[in-house]
């Protein structure tokens, strides 16, 4: 439709003519309940107060909705059919001051964009709410859709009387009945705010409250009632306590650091159905994905990860709601600052201080990924348009932008970075800012020139390789020790980086690989000497940037990659170890390391690794290697000796434990042979047993996913799961299964549902999707690799951009692994040139992943015939 895709030159002359006072909305969510198709549109009426400081300008108000009943401006009457054009709505001859009121009748959606309705299968309740970023408001109510357009908002809401209703400011009192089924909700106006952080969450909510107080030094006494929700039918799972716990962490710690108190009076958090992402920071109601509430036994990785997104999110409410970026060019300076302090925050005030290994392992890798595509960006991007500022929710404006603040911490020093924010949140609030804002307190605080710094590492692209370049005497004495700086040729950025360098030897006693000593040194240019490590012994393993200060990828020399080959596992310290299992990782995704010998790294060493996260995450490693970058002849060999030794570690893991739960998980995900389908199948049934191992609903359908697409289990065994777990999340897992059969009529059924279909709701089509990607059905997946590309462009502009995102990136031919592919993927750009710019990114991402892949393969291909 036009006009849905508002520019960055839009926004800006936009915001330039107006100024907004407040709105008023009211939402009429009756029409949620009851089952005909005329009940999937809602009542929503806004009053818009706005100035122009130009009288007589026009401009334009947005507003996606299926119907508009009357426009109303300054009193005047507007013919909707003349201003109203799906998108925008026309605002012809403002004056100096203005109200503006639209009465229109918007659509649930079952996408996640808007205000997303979801029906439970297990008692047929109706929940609602909402997600926006970064533009879907205007699904909900008419507005001026861009972050710096900030004002009060005050909503109201009718919906059926017992349901639970929440916004983002407090409830104005009791719910005002309407006839004797239905009530209206009235909220206290909120602090101004952009739109895309209003929210409304409405339905039969199971609800926990708790309160959170605090005392600050000049005697003020902050109150903050807090509430934890999810759906009625997960209530026994949850484990509000938990939540709250480190609620209350988080906010000790942050106002003990930003010395701002919370603005936003209440803090609830909901959790809730069919969420396209992890969680969103609306103040005063943070709306989280409901699989963070834990149906069955996970590892203590999947709660540090739980609270890592609470804390993040907590970060937002001064990180992006108080102090918002001016348009999404910035939107690093929230969302960089949010994935810092989630794990800072952590290490620092909650029971998870092993954070920051987690990050190095598991976030980083997100981040040095997306820095190698073709569409990386620096982390302050150029964002033209709306299109564009979905897609930078990557792993740059998020990971890296985290780890380049880290680094920030380590140039300019704790208390200066942390009194920078202080300034930067008192002379900001509720206010926009740009990058330079932020460079200016930290200039203040730190007293170091932050313009070099912000050019290196906010303004240039790419991920800089460091590697050690070691000599000894014959004493075995290092008479130099120097870092090798090198950049890509697309990017040739070389960047200022404070590291520590770590010497490594095993120790006599026990044969632990340890640190005797290290140096911290700032790294410029091609070639840095070390001078503080000439005399030390000679090392086994040089480990640059230990400890893990900068953002780049580690490179080992020779002897150290000698060292870790056969001595990973004795490496102590569980950081170190972190940082060189990723190192190993990024080597072979390089194709400098065969796939081959990552799968034998992980075979040997993995059993011994202390660190839950760390192993899930090398396990994910090692599957990936075996699907994208293992010579295809090799796969199959490699794959029954890795489910070989995930399932010694399985029958060697403490019972009980986090451990065992790993690996029982990735040997279903690795079973083919049928002795092992046939393990599966009696740990289903109860005829098998490892003791320790509960078999919970979550476990028996990761094996059943398995034994599905094996071909060992039917749709009668997913049928008979499904009565046993009739739930929504029962559902997602038999829709995944289904997809999953060996057979050329479920994929061809199954890519119809989510490509010439828009019936399936976006978990169901995600759950399609993955279910329809299967590694061993190659053959059965070949035959779509054209029909993809014949699609593609098709689908995109029919859907939302969040299912075309889904789709684009979820049934791209990559698991064909074969030039073949690839040059259809290359005929298909020539030939593409004008389709949508997200468009082709999706698809030039795509072919960097199949091109790496091939890449991969040579180099395991070569190893093996040089062997």
């Amino acid at each position: 439709m036009p006009g849905e895709n508002l520019t960055r030159e839009e926004a800006r002359d936009r915001a330039r003519l107006l100024a907004v006072d407040a709105y008023d909305v009211a939402l009429d969510l009756r029409s949620a309940v009851g089952a005909a198709p005329e009940n999937r549109t809602f009542r929503s009426v806004t009053t818009i107060r706005f100035r122009c400081s130009e009288p007589g300008a026009d401009s334009f108000a947005d507003l996606v909705a299926p119907s508009v009943a009357s426009v109303t401006l300054n009193g005047e009457k507007l013919d909707p059919a003349a201003v109203f054009d799906g998108t925008r709505i026309a605002l012809p001859s403002l004056a100096a001051e203005n109200v503006l009121v639209v009465d229109a009748r918007c659509a649930y959606s079952r996408t996640g964009e808007g205000l997303h309705r979801f029906v439970d299968p297990e008692d047929g309740e109706v929940y609602l709410y909402t997600q926006y970023e970064p533009a879907d408001a205007r699904r909900v109510f008419a507005n001026f859709e861009q972050p710096d357009l900030k004002a009060p908002f005050t909503f109201s809401v009718t919906a059926p009387a017992g349901w639970t209703v929440l916004g983002n400011g407090e409830a104005a009192g009791e719910p005002e009945p309407v006839g004797s089924d239905a009530a209206t909700w009235h909220f206290v106006p909120t602090r101004p705010i952009s739109t895309y952080i209003t929210a409304v969450v409405a339905g039969p909510y199971h609800v926990v409250r708790d309160h959170y107080s605090r005392t600050f030094e000049d005697g003020t006494v902050l109150e903050i009632p807090l509430g934890a929700l999810c759906r009625k039918g997960l209530a026994r799972y949850f484990d509000a306590d938990e939540i709250f716990t480190v609620t209350k962490q988080g906010l000790d710690f942050f106002h003990d650091h930003f010395d701002y108190p919370y603005p936003f009076g209440k803090y609830d958090q909901a959790f809730v159905p069919e969420y396209n992402i992890g969680a969103m920071e609306n103040p005063g109601c943070v709306t989280f994905r409901e699989e963070f509430v834990f149906r069955g036994k996970v590892t203590r990785s999947s709660y540090e990860r739980r609270a890592n997104v609470i804390l993040h999110e907590m970060a937002h409410m001064w990180f992006g709601d108080l102090v918002t970026m001016e348009w999404w060019d910035d939107l690093w300076l929230k969302e960089s600052f949010a994935d810092f302090m989630g794990s800072f925050s952590q290490v620092e005030a909650t029971r998870y201080d092993n954070a920051w290994i987690t990050f190095a392992n598991q976030r980083k890798s997100w981040a040095y990924r997306a820095d190698q595509l073709p569409s990386t960006h620096p982390v302050t991007a150029d964002i033209r348009d709306l299109e564009d500022a979905k897609l930078n929710f990557d792993g740059i404006t998020y990971s890296k932008g985290a780890s380049v603040l880290k680094q920030l911490v380590a140039y300019v020093g704790r208390d200066a970075f942390f009194e920078g924010a202080r300034r930067y949140f008192k002379r900001h609030a509720y206010g926009n800012t740009r990058l330079a804002d932020l460079l200016s307190v930290l200039e203040e605080t730190s007293g170091r020139d932050m313009a070099g710094w912000s050019r290196s590492w906010l303004q240039t692209a790419g991920v800089n390789s460091l590697t050690p370049m070691v000599t000894c005497d014959a004493a075995d004495r290092i008479t130099e020790l120097a870092v090798l700086q090198e950049a890509p040729e697309s990017h040739p950025t070389l960047r200022p980086h404070r590291v520590a360098v770590g010497l490594y030897r095993r120790r006599e006693d026990d044969g632990t690989l340890v640190r005797y000593a290290r140096a911290e040194v700032d790294v410029s240019g091609p070639r840095t000497v070390v001078t503080e490590l000439a005399g030390a012994e000679r090392p086994e393993l040089v480990l640059v940037n230990d400890e893990d200060l900068t953002f780049c990828k580690i490179r080992f020399d020779e002897v150290s990659l000698a060292t870790l080959r056969r001595h990973l596992g004795e490496l102590t310290d569980p950081l170190a170890r972190a940082l060189c299992w990723s190192a190993l990782w990024n080597l072979t995704r390089d194709g400098l390391m065969p796939a081959r010998d990552f799968v034998a790294l992980v075979e040997r060493f993995a059993g011994a690794e202390t660190e839950i996260g760390v192993l899930q995450m090398v396990q994910s490693w090692a599957q990936s290697a075996l699907v994208h970058y293992a010579a295809p002849d090799w796969r199959a060999q490699g794959g029954r000796a890795l489910a070989g030794s995930a399932l010694r570690e399985l029958r060697l893991a403490e019972p009980g434990s986090g451990h065992q739960l790993a690996w029982a998980s990735f040997f279903a995900q690795l079973a083919t042979a049928e002795s092992d389908l046939q393990l599966l199948r009696e740990l289903l049934d109860g005829a098998g047993k490892i003791d320790g191992l509960e078999v919970d609903q979550e476990l028996r359908w990761a094996f059943l996913a398995t034994l599905t697409a094996q071909g060992a289990a039917d749709e009668s065994a997913l049928t008979a799961e499904l009565a046993r777990d009739n739930t929504a999340s029962g559902k997602r897992h038999q829709v995944r299964c289904l997809a999953a059969r060996p057979s050329a009529e479920v994929k061809a059924e199954a890519w119809a549902a989510v490509v010439e279909s828009d019936t399936l709701s976006n978990a169901l089509a995600e759950a399609t999707i993955a279910g329809w990607n299967q590694p061993s059905q190659r053959p059965l997946l070949a035959p779509y690799a054209a029909r993809y590309f014949a699609s593609v462009e098709r689908v995109w502009q029919e859907r939302s951009i969040e299912i075309g995102m889904a789709v684009v990136r979820g049934l791209f031919p990559l698991l064909q692994g074969d030039r073949r592919t690839l040059d259809l993927t290359d005929e298909w750009l020539s030939a593409h040139e004008d389709a949508a710019p997200a468009l082709r990114r999706l698809v030039v991402e795509a072919r960097d992943d199949l091109a790496r892949a091939l890449r991969a393969q040579a180099c395991d291909s070569a190893t093996a015939g040089a062997a």
